[in-house]
C-alpha cells in the first residue's frame, strides 16, 4: 500500500528559516502541532521568550495556500472568530499565526458541557452563514455533489471494501444518489463551511475560533449544522442531535437566516447528512489506500450508523439501505478494520 512520504529536509529548513525571519527570532524553533487530513502540517513555536506562534506550512504543490487565505479575511471582517495572521506568503505557502493555545472541540467536550460549546458554536455558525457569498465563491452545485458521492462506490466499495455492485444496483443508487443531490439544491442557499465540526472548533475569545474553512462554498443550509451535530469522530444520541437541530433551528430563524419550517428543515438535515455519510466514507477510504493515512477508517462504523438512523424514514432511499444491509456489512465484518504496522 502507498505511505506517506517522508518531508524533505531542504522543506523543514525552508520552514524554519522563513519562521525566524517572519517573527524576529533568529533562536526560534519548531515542534509538530499536527497534520490534517490534507497536505497541510502546522508547527508550534519554541526556543525563544516572545508570543508563540502557529506556523502552518501548506506546500504549493499540493494544496494552495491562497483559498485559507481569502477566507479567512472574509471571515475576519465579518465578525466570524478566526486565527489572525501576522505574515504570510502564498508564494512558498507559510503562515505565520496566532497560538490559540488550547484543544480543540474534539478534545475538550463531554455530555456535560456539551450543550455551552454547542450553544457558543451556533452563535458562530450562524454569523458564518450570514456572510455574503462572493461571486467567485464555489456553489456546492450538481457536479460538485455528484463527484463527491461517486468517492463511495469507487473508494469505500469497490478499493477497500472489494464490493462490485451489480448493474441493478449501480441504477439503484445511481437514483438515490439522483434524490439526495436534487434535495440538496433544494434547500436555501447559503455560506458553507463544509467541515463545521468540532475537530475545526477551538476554545478562544470571543470564539470558538474557526479553522479549516478553505473548501467553502455556496450550498445548503443544513450542511454544517448537521456536520456539526453528527460528527466524524464522535456521536451523540439521535434525541439529543434533534433537541440540538431544533435549538440552531430557532437561533437561525430568529437571526434572520432562510431556514424553512422545522419539520423540512429536520428533513433537508437527514438528507444532506446522508450525502455527507457517504462522501466521508469514500474520502476516509481515500486517505488509506491513496494517501497511507489509514486511521481515519476507523471510524467507518459511526457513518454505518448514521445510515441507520435516517435511511428507514425515507422509502426513496431504500435501495441505499438494502445495498449496505447486503452488502456493506458483511464485507465490514470480513474484513475489520486493521491500521497497518
Amino acid at each position: 500500500m502507498n505511505q506517506v512520504v517522508a518531508e524533505s529536509s531542504e522543506r523543514a529548513d525552508a520552514r524554519l528559516e522563513w519562521a525566524r525571519h517572519a517573527s524576529g527570532h533568529p533562536a526560534l524553533t519548531l515542534e509538530r502541532a499536527s497534520m490534517d487530513a490534507g497536505f497541510r502540517s502546522y508547527w508550534r513555536s519554541a526556543g525563544h521568550d516572545g508570543k508563540p506562534w502557529i506556523v502552518m506550512d501548506s506546500p504549493p504543490d499540493k494544496e494552495d495556500v491562497g483559498p485559507w487565505l481569502s477566507v479567512r479575511d472574509l471571515l475576519e471582517s465579518h465578525g466570524v472568530r478566526a486565527p489572525h495572521v501576522a505574515a504570510q506568503d502564498e508564494r512558498t505557502g507559510f503562515v505565520l499565526m496566532e497560538d490559540l493555545g488550547g484543544p480543540t472541540y474534539l478534545q475538550v467536550i463531554t455530555g456535560d458541557n456539551a450543550d455551552a460549546l454547542f450553544n457558543a458554536a451556533i452563535g458562530q455558525l450562524l454569523k458564518l452563514q450570514a456572510l455574503p457569498c462572493a461571486a467567485d465563491l464555489p456553489a456546492y452545485d450538481d457536479a460538485l455533489l455528484e463527484r463527491e458521492l461517486a468517492l463511495f462506490p469507487d473508494w469505500f466499495l469497490d478499493r477497500h471494501l472489494g464490493i462490485q455492485l451489480s448493474a441493478a444496483e449501480q441504477a439503484a443508487l445511481a437514483e438515490a444518489n439522483r434524490f439526495l443531490v436534487d434535495a440538496a439544491l433544494a434547500q436555501p442557499q447559503v455560506f458553507v463551511h463544509r467541515d463545521f465540526m468540532p475537530r475545526n472548533l477551538m476554545p478562544a475569545d470571543d470564539g470558538p475560533a474557526v479553522l479549516d474553512f478553505q473548501d467553502a462554498v455556496r450550498g445548503p443550509i443544513a450542511y454544517d449544522p448537521i456536520s456539526l451535530f453528527k460528527d466524524a469522530f464522535l456521536s451523540w444520541p439521535e434525541a439529543k442531535v434533534q433537541e440540538w437541530l431544533g435549538r440552531y433551528h430557532a437561533r437561525a430563524a430568529a437571526a434572520g437566516l432562510p431556514v424553512p419550517t422545522l419539520d423540512r428543515f429536520q428533513c433537508d438535515a437527514d438528507l444532506i447528512g446522508v450525502q455527507r455519510h457517504l462522501k466521508i466514507l469514500g474520502i476516509f477510504a481515500r486517505l488509506w489506500h491513496r494517501d497511507g493515512k489509514p486511521r481515519y477508517l476507523a471510524d467507518a462504523p459511526r457513518f454505518i450508523g448514521y445510515l441507520d438512523a435516517v435511511l428507514p424514514r425515507y422509502p426513496e432511499l431504500a435501495e441505499l439501505a438494502d445495498i449496505i444491509d447486503r452488502q456493506v456489512k458483511p464485507a465490514m465484518t470480513a474484513r475489520p478494520f486493521q491500521p497497518p504496522a
